[in-house]
């Protein structure tokens, strides 16, 4: 059996993620990134640019719109009452792809470092718009958007992140 080359490359400035199977373009999903912009540096709420892979799938089986925190389940679903009761939380949904930087010195090790800045794609409450950027640094999706690229990506899978 052959594999298939995936790659998913999110474009900042059009606010999207491609799925890309073999070279073609396969799915394409509305995304919002980090209200700050992109950059690279710890403590900066920017999208990290570059070369990425994905580290970890996180979620797998969990049902559609439950919460996570520290990458962690809480048994949580989330509905509007749930987020009127913590207005506080960045609410992050049904999946995490955890992503960690493969360019040393621009987006891996020391204050740049990807992995250790909690960068994800995920999933957010799905009134959250789409297409403009208002995250802490990661790249949220509605949550069957999600649900759809977590089931077809594999830890390992490469990510680029362009803006």
């Amino acid at each position: 059996m052959v594999m298939c080359e995936r790659l998913i490359r999110v474009d900042l400035l059009e606010q999207q993620l491609e799925l890309l199977e073999g070279g073609r373009v396969a799915a394409i999903y509305p995304v919002s990134t980090a209200r700050n912009g992109s950059g690279e540096q710890r403590g900066s709420g920017c999208t990290p640019r570059g070369w990425h892979r994905i580290r970890i799938k996180i979620g797998a089986g969990l049902p559609l719109n439950a919460v996570l925190v520290g990458r962690r389940p809480t048994g949580e679903i989330y509905i509007p009452e749930l987020a009127d009761h913590y207005p506080e939380r960045d609410w992050i949904l049904s999946r995490v792809l955890w992503l960690t930087g493969l360019e040393a010195g621009f987006n891996r090790g020391g204050e740049c470092d990807t992995l250790r800045r909690y960068i994800y794609i995920h999933g957010c409450p799905d009134h959250q718009p789409m297409g403009i950027p208002l995250s802490h640094g990661c790249i949220r999706m509605h949550n069957r958007d999600l649900l759809e690229l977590f089931n077809r990506v594999d830890a390992g899978d490469r990510v680029f992140i362009a803006g």
